[in-house]
């Protein structure tokens, strides 16, 4: 092969790849297969549609350093994940709602899908030492050690809908 051979297919496999972006969901849609329980029971099987969560991570808060202290803070950054909760539905047959035969109907509790944002805990470590102090011969001198947790955070607001129908 020759150097410009190699540099052509190097390209070309860039480009590939550059052009073969993976799909990212953010949910995986999922139906609950509950068939058997009407062959096996003989009673209507609930009806039950969801979405598999699928987490992605976010870039860890970078640390950061402050005059005077020799570690920085947060010495363990907190790291975010966000995840979408999948539209679920589910339905169930409600025979005999109102003590008659006819009067059979169905019950639905629907969630719409919603954004999850969450938050791993961090912490924070002060150093039992300062910098060194020209006063004290070049020498660190000794301070009370600072120890802090950042607490994890979740933030969303999931729904649900309960509902109840009967034919008319």
């Amino acid at each position: 092969m020759t150097a410009r051979g190699s540099f052509a297919a190097l390209m070309t496999c860039m480009a590939a790849a550059g052009a073969a972006t993976p799909a990212v969901a953010d949910s995986v849609p999922v139906g609950v297969p509950l068939e058997a329980v009407e062959t096996t029971l003989g009673v209507e099987a609930p009806r039950v549609a969801t979405g598999v969560p699928v987490p992605v991570v976010g870039a860890p808060e970078a640390p950061r350093f402050h005059s005077g202290d020799m570690l920085p803070s947060p010495l363990l950054p907190a790291v975010p994940i966000a995840t979408e909760l999948g539209n679920t539905l589910i339905t169930s047959p409600v025979p005999n709602l109102l003590g008659e035969p006819e009067t059979d109907g169905e019950g639905s509790l629907d969630a719409p899908a919603t954004t999850m944002r969450a938050r791993t805990p961090g912490a924070i470590l002060g150093s039992p030492l300062t910098m060194p102090d020209g006063s004290n011969f070049g020498l660190p001198n000794l301070t009370k050690p600072k120890l802090g947790l950042i607490a994890p955070e979740l933030v969303g607001a999931p729904t649900a809908l309960l509902g109840l129908g009967t034919p008319r």
